[in-house]
């Protein structure tokens, strides 16, 4: 009796990673056995499932997809990639509103992996990520989505425009008010300066704050139950940070220049 193909897929750790091995082309079944770590006797069974579902086939000892084991593969490789950036980091994923990403960078979660959630003390609160802020002083441009007024912006701000970095600032009407009111002359000289790009985001944004430089972002999002939490999500692998670019990009196409205040 067959077995749904779900089960073929995901019911046996061997199958799924035979079939995503051999996305790669055909293969001898000794370089199988060599890559997965495991025996003839092991797996033979499992490639004989696989088989008789019409996913591989094998000739001479050598292993490929077929167009149905091809098509599925397609579609699992995204899938797990979203279940291991959901499962490295299930309690921040499952506790924060996921509402600020649009449904194609959504379907592009994967990107992310290899991210790491820390929590500052409570006394380094409102301090800028180290690391992040020392990749910074090395880039060339940086983007950032500030959805709260964070009290270091103006003096870090002046250190990149010192530095000539390019910098261009997404900002909610609530920051623009602050900053309109409390730092007026600061801001006027920044806008005016031509070296910072700064837009306003009148629709709501919810995410907490986004930043990017050359080589990562530093990401911080609201809790479910939309209050402010002091977890940061950071990642530096190059899709990630393709992937951060594309959200900034997402939300400057729905902001507008701010030229003068």
């Amino acid at each position: 009796m067959r077995k749904m193909l779900v089960d073929v897929i995901f019911a046996s750790e061997k199958r799924k990673d035979m079939l995503l091995l051999l996305r790669e082309g055909k293969m001898e079944m000794g370089d199988i056995l060599s890559s997965l770590d495991t025996t003839r006797q092991a797996l033979l069974p499992q490639a004989k499932v696989l088989e008789e579902h019409h996913l591989v086939t094998h000739r001479n000892d050598s292993y490929e997809l077929t167009a149905i084991g091809e098509l599925l593969v397609a579609e699992i490789i995204p899938l797990i990639d979203k279940a291991e950036v959901m499962g490295v980091n299930l309690d921040y994923w499952g506790t924060h509103d996921l509402g600020f990403i649009p449904p194609h960078l959504l379907d592009r979660i994967g990107d992310i992996r290899e991210c790491t959630v820390t929590e500052p003390s409570l006394v380094d609160t409102y301090e800028v990520n180290r690391d992040f802020l020392e990749m910074a002083y090395r880039s060339s441009s940086l983007y950032f989505i500030f959805n709260f007024m964070h009290p270091s912006l103006p003096s870090i701000i002046d250190q990149f425009l010192q530095r000539n970095i390019d910098v261009y600032i997404i900002v909610s009407k609530d920051v623009l008010k602050k900053l309109k009111e409390e730092l007026h002359e600061v801001t006027e000289r920044f806008i005016t300066g031509g070296k910072m790009r700064c837009c306003l985001h009148e629709k709501e944004m919810k995410l907490l704050s986004l930043a990017i430089n050359d080589s990562c972002f530093v990401l911080r999002l609201f809790s479910r139950d939309n209050t402010f939490c002091n977890k940061q999500l950071a990642c530096c692998t190059p899709r990630a940070h393709q992937w951060a670019r594309d959200l900034f990009d997402h939300y400057m196409k729905d902001s507008v220049p701010i030229t003068k205040l």
